[in-house]
C-alpha cells in the first residue's frame, strides 16, 4: 500500500525533539519563540505567533477583530469545515460564496455578499494554490465597499474597512506575484498538522501583516497573552527566578503550542525550501508528466506568471464525471494498492450546515469541481516509481469505469 500522507520524520527531526524531552522542558518555551522567529524570517513578516491549530489561530484573530453575534464573515463553499467551524465557534455568521475553476473563491461572488454586517473575509488557498490577492484587497479598499462597513469596536475603527485574514492551511511557501504567502493579506495563517508540508504534529501559525496604524508587536503581544488564558506570564517565564506572580488581564482562550511541537516545525522549516518543497514539486510534475497525454485529466494549477503552488495536495479532476462514478474510481485504486482522497466534500453537503440551510444547488461550481476531484499522495518520501504506480492505478482505474 502506497499510504496518502505520511509526516516527514527524519534523525534531524528526533533529535530536536530529544533534546526537548532532555530538557525538561516540553510546553510552551523557547522552542516556540524560535519557530515563531523561523516562520516570520521566511515569510517575511514582522511578527508571527505560534498556536495549536490553525483553527484555533482564526477564532483567536476573529475574536480579536470584535466578531460577534450577528456580524458575517464570507467564506467559500469549498473548503475543510474547519474555517466555517471557527467563525460559528466564537459566535460569528459564516457566508459561503461559489469557487473558480482553480478552486480558489470567486471575487465577484464575494462582492455580491457583502453587506453592512460583513466583517471578514477568509480566502482559502485549496491544495496550496493562491487565491487572486489583488482583486480581494482592491475589494475590500472599493469606496463603495468601504461605505458599507459599520465598525462596533476599536481595531475595526482602526482599520475602518473589512479585514481579510487567508486560511493558507495548505499554501506555506506559494507565490503570488512575487511575494510568499504570510506577506499578501491583513493577516493568514497556516496549519501545522500532521499531512502538512511543514508540521508541528498539531499546530497552526499566524503572520501578521497589518498596515499602519497598527502596531504588529503590540497586536502578537496581546494575541500571546490572550492564548494563554489572558495570563501575563507563561509556563517558562514563570518558572524564572522570582518570576512566579501573574495576572489575567483578558478572557483568554488556552490555545497555546507546546515546545516539543514546535521541535519538529523547527527542523522542517529549515529544510522546507531546499528539501522538502523541492521534492514536492518533483513530484507534483511527474505526476503532471502523466496525465498531461490524457484528454479526461484536468491538471490542478501549478504555476504562471503570477503564482506558483506549494504543492501540498494533487487535486486531479476527471472530465464529465458523475460523483458516483469517481467513488468507483477510487474504490479501483484503493484495490491497486494506492491510497487517495478527495479535497474536500463541500461544506454544503455536510448534515450540520444543511441544517443551517445551506443547499449545493447554491453552489454549482463548488459541485462541479468536486465531483471528479481525487487527491492524490504527494510527499517528499516518494518515489519516482511508486509515483508511476499511482499514475498508472489511476489510469487503470479509470478505463474500468469510464471506457
Amino acid at each position: 500500500m502506497i499510504p496518502f500522507s505520511p509526516p516527514f520524520v527524519d534523525e534531524d527531526v528526533i533529535k530536536e525533539v530529544t533534546d526537548s524531552l532532555n530538557s525538561g522542558w516540553i510546553t510552551t518555551g523557547p522552542k516556540v519563540k524560535a519557530l515563531e522567529e523561523e516562520v516570520a524570517a521566511y515569510t517575511g513578516v514582522s511578527n508571527a505567533l505560534c498556536v495549536n491549530s490553525m483553527t484555533s489561530g482564526l477564532m483567536l484573530m476573529l475574536r480579536w477583530f470584535g466578531v460577534e453575534a450577528g456580524d458575517e464573515v464570507i467564506v467559500p463553499a469549498y473548503t475543510y469545515s474547519a474555517t466555517a467551524l471557527a467563525v460559528m465557534n466564537i459566535g460569528g455568521t459564516p457566508v459561503m460564496v461559489d469557487i473558480e475553476d482553480d478552486f480558489s473563491i470567486s471575487v465577484d461572488k464575494i462582492r455580491e455578499a457583502i453587506n453592512e454586517r460583513t466583517k471578514v473575509i477568509v480566502p482559502v488557498d485549496i491544495a496550496g494554490w493562491p487565491c487572486d490577492y489583488d482583486a480581494i484587497n482592491a475589494l475590500v479598499r472599493d469606496p463603495e465597499i468601504v461605505s458599507l462597513f459599520s465598525p462596533s469596536n476599536e481595531a475595526q475603527r482602526k482599520l475602518g474597512r473589512i479585514v481579510v485574514i487567508s486560511d493558507s492551511a495548505h499554501s506555506i511557501g506559494a507565490c503570488y506575484k512575487g511575494k510568499k504567502t504570510g506577506l499578501l493579506t491583513d493577516v493568514t495563517i497556516f496549519s501545522f498538522h500532521a499531512v502538512k508540508n511543514v508540521t508541528t504534529a498539531e499546530g497552526g501559525g499566524i503572520c501578521l501583516n497589518l498596515p499602519k496604524p497598527f502596531d504588529n508587536q503590540e497586536v502578537y503581544d496581546f494575541l500571546r497573552v490572550y492564548s494563554l488564558n489572558g495570563q501575563t506570564k507563561d509556563a517558562f517565564t514563570k518558572t524564572k527566578a522570582g518570576g512566579w506572580r501573574y495576572d489575567i488581564i483578558y478572557q483568554g482562550l488556552k490555545i497555546n503550542m507546546p515546545d516539543i511541537c514546535a521541535a519538529i516545525g523547527l527542523v522542517q522549516l529549515k529544510k522546507y525550501n531546499d528539501d522538502l518543497l523541492k521534492e514536492r514539486k518533483r513530484v507534483f510534475e511527474h505526476y503532471n508528466d502523466i496525465f498531461s497525454v490524457y484528454d479526461w485529466a484536468i491538471l490542478p494549477p501549478y504555476e504562471n506568471e503570477e503564482r506558483r503552488s506549494s504543492c501540498h495536495i494533487y487535486p486531479l479532476r476527471i472530465k464529465e464525471i458523475t460523483e458516483e462514478q469517481r467513488d468507483e474510481i477510487i474504490d479501483h485504486i484503493t484495490e491497486e494498492g494506492v491510497s487517495v482522497n478527495v479535497h474536500f466534500v463541500p461544506m454544503p453537503m455536510l448534515t450540520l450546515f444543511k441544517n443551517e440551510g445551506f443547499d449545493i444547488n447554491d453552489y454549482p461550481n463548488t459541485f462541479k469541481q468536486y465531483k471528479g476531484e481525487i487527491s492524490l499522495p504527494i510527499y517528499p518520501q516518494l518515489t519516482d516509481r511508486e509515483v508511476s504506480i499511482v499514475g498508472d492505478a489511476v489510469i487503470k482505474s479509470y478505463q474500468k469505469v469510464v471506457c
